[in-house]
């Protein structure tokens, strides 16, 4: 059986300040995901991105929080990152790789940038993804709403082409 990560991308106080879809019940379903994963002794990854100076996720601004809404473990790591791919130019492949990661369970905001990027990076770097289709969210986009957009991503990434992919697809509370 595949040893799996958690990592939960960008739920950070400021990405919430404008109403994302379904917030409270995404928050619910992943802090159950994470602590039946942590009961498992499996590993849960805060991906926070830090942004630059200015930005309401600078690390000096309240917004770079992690959501109050999620529970964080003692043994609970965080990732920092200063781009839409929590592999690019962090630590996250040689932590995945100490800790004898073979799979992730990617969650978090927002499905079309940093989980869209995250789990196309994770495929490149030979981890194939599960993606919870109710394990993500973003906002209306003045092309698509956000019930399609999160629609579309599910299905782009139940279909990529890779040699670890597609990505599986399933709901947070199936997730074992």
């Amino acid at each position: 059986m595949a040893k799996q990560a958690l990592p939960i991308v960008d739920m950070q106080q400021a990405l919430f300040s404008n109403p994302r879809h379904d917030a409270d019940g995404l928050m619910s379903r992943i802090d159950a995901l994470a602590a039946r994963l942590r009961s498992s002794q499996l590993p849960i990854i805060f991906i926070q991105h830090f942004g630059q100076e200015g930005d309401l996720l600078h690390p000096s601004q309240p917004g770079h929080a992690l959501h109050a809404g999620l529970s964080v473990g003692p043994a609970d790591m965080i990732v920092k990152k200063a781009s839409c791919d929590a592999f690019l130019g962090t630590e996250l492949a040689s932590t995945l790789s100490q800790l004898a990661v073979d799979e992730l369970i990617v969650t978090g905001c927002a499905s079309d940038v940093c989980v869209d990027t995250t789990i196309r990076s994770a495929l490149g770097h030979g981890y194939p993804p599960l993606a919870p289709e109710d394990g993500h969210t973003t906002l209306d986009r003045p092309y698509l709403s956000v019930q399609d957009i999160i629609k579309h991503h599910n299905n782009i990434w139940a279909n990529f082409t890779s040699p670890v992919g597609p990505a599986r697809s399933t709901l947070c509370n199936a997730v074992s």
